[in-house]
């Protein structure tokens, strides 16, 4: 599966200056949402402040509040604006960025839809955005002033709230992860096939390690938010559909890519639920999917290949862990040879120390470098012959991954 994520940023997690500051010292148990337009092209990009949103409820972490364990394609840092302490930091990646490496960003300008979740601040706060390109350089970056008072800060989720189903519920709610699903192209009549497609995917995520051993740090619901018309946009069949995401295939012009530039919908639909990370389940029987890091993972359900790709498209969004494969034309070259990724199970051996060489012991069988990941044939390397992260085939994830994603479940419960 073609995956959003391209740049490369260190993996090593960013001890800061606000560590270990106690979340009730600086934020309130609300959510700040930010809703932001990246715009431009190849040569110029821009970052536009939309709108900001307050909802009831914080589920996100609170705990390492200005640390991020995979640092990701972009930040957005908060800082106190009397002591410019940070005082939050979350990663993330975009498909804005992505469009940006392709041959029509150089003809044309776009715009993207973009949100972002923060604690609500109890005093006046600046918010920095940054983008990264794949040498780790800042390629934009933008700081404005939030003043929690402000009026015009639009109050969401207190009422009307979209309909869900509880799928479970972890054993410590003040340390857990909160996952959405989202039923997209699922008319009012097919909720019972969302929520069943809802519980397949469940099921299929904590088959693997080290999802099954830490499920009771989840807390999973799924909502459902209901379309005028069944399943999803085709565009190269000249198929359109009227959902309530607008999703669609061939994105980027990949038959394969399904995706939704309507975040701000999204998030509408999310309003007053609890959720962090959102998976759109889209009523499809095409081959497709995608996941973007800490922004949403969407894959199809009625293909024989659902559950492994919603699986693996989890270890993006959520893990922020490299695709595996390799094509033999690599189109687009999203990691330069002398850049080390930041993404914790690939490795172009430029700055390996700290990933898994610890793991290549001489007995060692399953871990070490096999050249041929990232999409590129020759210069990046994995760290296993096959893995969830290479293949729908191969029914786990690889040792390097499966330590990486137990790292991020125990940064983000507390631990």
């Amino acid at each position: 599966m073609k995956r959003i994520i391209y740049t490369t940023l260190s993996i090593l997690m960013l001890h800061l200056s606000a560590y270990g500051q106690a979340f009730d010292t600086y934020f309130t148990d609300a959510t700040l949402r930010i809703d932001y337009i990246f715009s431009g092209d190849a040569g110029h990009q821009e970052i536009s402040v939309d709108q900001l949103s307050r909802m009831p409820r914080w589920w996100g972490k609170r705990h390492h509040l200005s640390e991020v364990p995979v640092a990701g394609n972009g930040q957005v840092v908060v800082r106190d604006h009397q002591s410019h302490d940070v005082i939050y930091r979350h990663s993330f990646s975009t498909l804005f960025q992505e469009w940006l490496t392709y041959d029509e960003a150089h003809q044309i300008r776009k715009s993207y839809e973009n949100v972002f979740l923060v604690p609500m601040p109890k005093d006046t706060v600046d918010v920095s955005v940054v983008l990264y390109d794949n040498r780790r350089e800042t390629m934009a970056e933008y700081t404005h002033r939030v003043v929690p008072t402000d009026i015009l800060i639009r109050h969401i989720g207190d009422h009307d709230i979209t309909p869900y189903e509880v799928i479970q519920r972890a054993s410590d709610p003040e340390r857990s992860i909160h996952i959405a699903y989202v039923a997209e192209g699922y008319t009012e009549g097919e909720m019972d096939t969302f929520l069943h497609d809802a519980q397949r995917a469940t099921e299929a995520l904590f088959a693997h390690e080290p999802f099954r051993r830490l499920r009771d740090r989840f807390d999973i619901i799924a909502v459902k938010t209901v379309s005028r018309e069944s399943g999803t946009s085709i565009p190269s069949q000249g198929i359109w559909k009227n959902t309530v995401l607008h999703s669609h295939f061939d994105t980027f012009y990949s038959d394969r890519y399904l995706t939704t530039l309507h975040l701000k919908d999204l998030h509408d639909c999310l309003a007053g639920t609890p959720y962090e990370h959102i998976i759109v389940l889209v009523n499809t029987d095409q081959y497709g999917g995608g996941g973007i890091l800490n922004s949403y993972n969407l894959s199809m359900t009625h293909h024989p290949y659902f559950l492994p790709v919603v699986v693996h498209e989890f270890g993006h969004s959520f893990g922020g862990l490299g695709d595996e494969y390799a094509y033999e034309e690599e189109v687009i070259p999203m990691y330069p040879h002398d850049v080390e990724p930041w993404e914790p199970n690939l490795t172009t051996l430029a700055d390996f120390h700290g990933k898994w060489e610890d793991m290549m012991t001489a007995d060692s069988t399953r871990v070490g470098l096999y050249e041929g990941a990232g999409y590129s044939m020759k210069g990046v390397y994995r760290p296993s012959a096959d893995c969830r992260m290479r293949t729908n085939e191969n029914p786990t994830f690889c040792p390097v991954c499966e330590r990486s994603l137990t790292r991020l479940i125990e940064f983000y419960t507390g631990e």
